[in-house]
């Protein structure tokens, strides 16, 4: 197991049995206002999804297929697997005021609502189109989505890191370290210490042993 995925599952929030997951992460303090110690909330059920099943990614393009956008088109710019939730960027908004008190009727934004991945179809490269897709494997052994109409293959998006670099397009510099010099073993282990490798290293003759010493 890889080192990230261990890491991964070491930083995963424990929640409680009768959490109710919505759109905030559950560390957060709006999660946990809305999920208080002690308070059990009607338990919504959702149907459960494989993650080799997930077909949605964030930012694909998909269609909704039900509710008051429908038929328009949009990106996928969050995913909610442990509620089959996706949210479109700009569709399915909703209207509400943030920031009351008792002299300042707050501030009128617009937000996402998420939709249910039922709701949604993903856009077909070839017609611009909605299709079903499935999963399958190319001749170099690639797991790809497909479309059921088409045939065409629907390509993963390229998303970018949190510090805007995206690691497909990404191109080295003079100043790069290549990844052969960074996997270039340049260590050999030793049963010496640090010390010894040093006065080794250096030419340094060092005769004299410490005296025997007896801890008890």
């Amino acid at each position: 197991m890889r080192l990230t995925a261990v890491l991964a599952m070491a930083a995963r929030a424990v929640v409680p049995k009768d959490y109710r997951y919505g759109t905030n992460r559950p560390w957060t303090e709006a999660a946990k206002r809305r999920n208080p110690p002690g308070k059990k909330r009607r338990k919504v059920f959702v149907e459960p999804l494989e993650a080799k099943d997930w077909s949605v990614l964030k930012g694909d393009m998909v269609e909704i297929l039900a509710g008051k956008d429908k038929g328009k088109q949009g990106k996928v710019i969050q995913v909610f697997r442990r509620r089959n939730w996706v949210i479109l960027e700009g569709l399915n908004t909703h209207y509400r005021y943030i920031g009351k008190s008792d002299d300042y009727r707050g501030t009128y934004i617009a937000s996402e609502a998420p939709l249910l991945l039922q709701n949604i179809a993903l856009i077909d490269p070839a017609d611009r189109k909605p299709t079903e897709v499935e999963w399958k494997f190319t001749e170099e052994g690639e797991r790809v989505r497909v479309s059921l109409r088409t045939g065409r293959i629907i390509p993963k998006p390229v998303v970018e890191r949190r510090d805007g670099i995206v690691p497909e397009q990404w191109k080295d510099g003079p100043k790069d370290t290549s990844p052969e010099d960074a996997l270039e073993k340049t260590y050999q282990p030793s049963l010496k210490t640090l010390q010894e490798e040093v006065m080794e290293k250096l030419g340094i003759q060092e005769d004299r042993r410490h005296r025997t010493s007896y801890w008890y």
